[in-house]
């Protein structure tokens, strides 16, 4: 089976190649692509059996790809966004699996795809059912968050938020204003709820806006540190496996 992966972080892509192995040894993958403009132009000269579409690419949203050019091979979707935003073209793609996926998630899927498509040609996709996904899509982000001071219940916007950090099994929302306050979520929750153009996870203790860095230092072991507004904290490093993607974010 020939598959192609379109995924702009890289170490989902190399963790899906992974899966893909360990599930299927036969499953060859042609290319891992990065964005909607290289998909176009790679589908426009190749074809695959099999599809892995990432939702959210570097220039826009894979749903993009069926907009600019014919599709006929099975696609499965690869989301950070829970199942009520993707219902409206769940049942016009073989199936969607949120991330990080499950390695039975994938098995599960490859088996629908035996199943209904193993043998025959994969119905036109509906663009009116793609259309009402990307509406659904527009506005998914968390505009803001709970907290509680003192007796008093306030909400914070997360456009006024420089930073999230996770602390002695607690996660604050650090505010521009120089305010910090204890959420209701764990740093892998907040992730998944802010955009993520905005707000990047740099290890596990910080995800942070591109607003809050006041400076970006080359550091020990091919990583980057960062000083962050309104705090000294130098545990503020972009992993080595995260360096390659933070610079693909800073550079949007």
């Amino acid at each position: 089976m020939n598959v192609l992966i379109v995924e702009d972080e890289s170490m989902a892509a190399k963790r899906l190649v992974t899966l893909l192995e360990k599930v299927n040894p036969n499953i060859n993958v042609l290319a891992k692509l990065d964005s909607v403009k290289r998909a176009v132009k790679w589908l426009s000269e190749n074809e695959a059996d099999l599809l892995f579409f990432d939702i959210q690419l570097a220039d826009g949203l894979s749903f993009e790809i069926l907009e600019q050019i014919p599709v006929s091979s099975p696609i499965i979707f690869t989301t950070a966004f829970d199942e009520y935003a993707i219902q409206a073209f769940k049942l016009n793609s073989i199936d969607y699996l949120l991330k990080p996926i499950d390695p039975e998630e994938l098995e599960r899927a490859l088996k629908k795809y035996q199943d209904r498509f193993g043998a025959q040609e994969q119905p036109p996709m509906n663009m009116a059912l793609i259309e009402q996904a990307m509406k659904m899509m527009t506005k998914k982000f968390k505009e803001r968050f709970v907290v509680k001071i003192g007796e008093h219940i306030h909400t914070i916007p997360t456009a006024n938020t420089a930073y999230f950090f996770s602390q002695e099994k607690a996660t604050y929302l650090q505010t521009s204003e120089k305010n910090r306050f204890i959420i209701d979520y764990t740093l892998e929750q907040v992730e998944q709820l802010v955009d993520p153009e905005k707000f990047f996870r740099i290890n596990r203790k910080y995800l942070v806006s591109l607003e809050a860095v006041n400076d970006i230092v080359t550091y020990s072991n091919s990583r980057l540190r960062l000083v962050l507004k309104h705090t000294d904290d130098m545990d503020a490093i972009v992993s080595r496996d995260k360096v390659q993607d933070f610079k693909k974010w800073l550079d949007r």
